[in-house]
């Protein structure tokens, strides 16, 4: 059995599919994409591709090396979301040759259900308690939202109560047994942090995620030393040695994007790594139904996991959703907050390749908003 042909397609609302053939008609899919580049991820895919025709697809360990090492310049999100997008399709082929599950081929499931987070809130947080009781309703047993929208690097005293008062409003309606995480996205200065997180410390959120920008990891532990309440990042970060400064920092729950971090392949050993400095995994999911799926065959097999986002309903996906490029939403059908063990090989999953060949021809150029301040500088979004 060898590869035959890779291709890829830009899929709405953002995404971008890369589709391995092999020579036996075994087909896997991934989802290797950097939101808001995802042409330029495209183009390194087809770079990538040139390597792997022709070879064995089951020598994903081989092939994950050479094509993540096999450059003298190396990492960075571009290459690293393109290998992630080959690696998972890698896997879910050899999960179909065998017949078995990724996480069976990772090990075995160490549980049988998969506790998942919904998102409220947008990118501006607003009517938080209608939305978290919609959740609640709907079965859910943890949210997460932004903290808030764009903010000063050191917010006025208004604003961080506003932060408070929206963090207030979803435990009021979540109670003591549900759980809220909220998300700073790197929008403030380091001391800022440092404020927020002693202030939504009464409140007890699961998780303060990305409260300083990945290039100021060097003053994370300032910030982790500065409450109890658990700091959770990784969303941009790409590799291990990248998580390294993290985890000596003390971050509690990492949060690698199997799109972005060198595929199943490279999260399960950040998982690994986490582990061994007692760290949690919160997978980073966002994105398409096949990279869900590729975290969820991780998240089953993970001791040290946490928990996983994942995007149905979330408030990019405005004319597509999880849902719209599988033949079967059974898998992304959420039992009391959790995703329920799928016995199917491979990545668990069946692609709708009409409804993503359609998809593609339309293609998409999403790009992130870009925000400033009042007096027009730039604001982190």
């Amino acid at each position: 059995m060898r590869i035959e042909r890779i291709g890829t397609f830009l899929v709405a609302p953002r995404w971008l599919f890369c589709r391995i053939e092999t020579s036996d008609g075994v087909v896997g899919w991934g989802e290797p994409v950097v939101e808001g580049r995802a042409e330029v991820v495209r183009t390194a895919v087809d770079v990538l591709a040139e390597y792997l025709i022709g070879r064995d697809p089951l020598q994903i360990e081989r092939h994950w090396q050479i094509l993540a090492k096999g450059g003298f310049y190396r990492g960075g999100p571009v290459l690293s979301s393109a290998l992630a997008g080959i690696d998972q399709a890698l896997w879910d082929i050899a999960g179909k040759v065998y017949g078995a599950p990724v996480a069976s081929l990772l090990g075995g499931r160490v549980r049988d259900r998969v506790r998942v987070y919904a998102w409220v809130g947008g990118d501006d947080p607003a009517e938080i308690a209608e939305q978290v009781a919609a959740q609640v309703e709907a079965g859910m047993t943890a949210v997460k939202m932004n903290a808030s929208g764009r903010l000063q690097p050191s917010p006025s005293l208004a604003e961080l109560n506003a932060m408070v008062a929206r963090l207030a409003a979803a435990r009021s309606v979540l109670g003591d047994s549900r759980d809220v995480a909220i998300d700073l996205h790197g929008r403030v200065g380091v001391a800022a942090a440092r404020r927020i997180m002693r202030a939504v410390e009464p409140l007890h959120p699961l998780f303060v995620e990305e409260p300083v920008l990945p290039e100021h990891l060097q003053q994370l532990a300032s910030v982790v030393g500065a409450s109890t309440v658990p700091v959770a990042l990784g969303e941009r970060l790409y590799s291990r040695a990248e998580f390294m400064p993290a985890l000596e920092a003390g971050v509690a729950v990492v949060q690698p994007d199997v799109s972005h971090a060198g595929g199943i392949s490279e999260l399960r050993r950040i998982a690994v790594l986490a582990d061994s400095q007692g760290a949690l995994l919160a997978p980073h999911c966002p994105l398409g139904p096949i990279s869900l799926a590729a975290s969820l065959q991780v998240s089953f097999a993970t001791p040290n996991f946490l928990i996983q986002e994942q995007s149905r309903g979330i408030h990019y996906n405005v004319d597509s959703d999880l849902t719209t490029y599988v033949t079967d939403p059974a898998p992304f059908d959420w039992v009391d907050g959790h995703a329920e063990w799928n016995p199917l090989p491979g990545l668990g999953i069946t692609v709708d390749e009409a409804a993503v060949r359609a998809a593609d021809l339309k293609g998409h150029a999403w790009r992130n908003p870009v925000w400033t301040h009042a007096d027009g500088s730039f604001a982190e979004w």
